[in-house]
């Protein structure tokens, strides 16, 4: 009786997990991208690469249909979390971003995951910060994609904060 009990315990504790599934969100994460400036509420350029001496990174995100509730964007560095920034989303269409100002040596792997309020990921961005080839050199700047015309540029810009931007 008893391993049969515990046999039933095991498996209810396996397929609980599996029965209710992941969440479904009705919400959802219609644009994101990295940048060097966010201006009139859109981001300036999309950053795929950025090179030292520019330490300054945006994550920019418009959410759809997920008024009322708080999301949160997950900065990590080489897979470990370095900072989050939550935001209350007031209204059907929400644009919001986060920033980070990289330090001297923390190049490779960077990442931003929305999040939803329950911790379940909506989308996640990456991008490679690299150290400049030297002092004055134009290669060190950001490597990235122009949002309206496709065309290759650099951006830098000095603020530091976290705003969500509404219509």
């Amino acid at each position: 009786m008893k391993r049969w009990l515990y046999g039933w315990i095991q498996a209810l504790l396996v397929c609980l997990p599996a029965m209710a599934g992941p969440p479904v969100p009705d919400g959802s994460v219609s644009r994101a991208q990295f940048t060097t400036a966010v201006e009139d509420r859109e981001p300036v350029d999309r950053v795929l690469v950025l090179r030292a001496p520019v330490r300054q990174v945006y994550f920019f995100s418009e959410l759809r249909h997920l008024e009322g509730r708080t999301v949160t964007h997950r900065w990590e560095y080489k897979g470990q979390e370095v900072s989050q920034k939550s935001f209350d989303i007031g209204g059907p269409r929400w644009r919001v971003f986060s920033s980070k100002t990289l330090q001297p040596g923390q190049y490779g792997e960077w990442s931003v995951t929305v999040l939803d309020q329950t911790g379940w990921p909506l989308y996640t961005g990456i991008f490679n910060y690299q150290a400049g080839s030297g002092p004055g050199d134009s290669a060190a700047e950001a490597d990235s994609v122009d949002a309206e015309s496709g065309e290759s540029g650099a951006g830098i810009s000095s603020a530091d904060t976290a705003l969500p931007v509404t219509e």
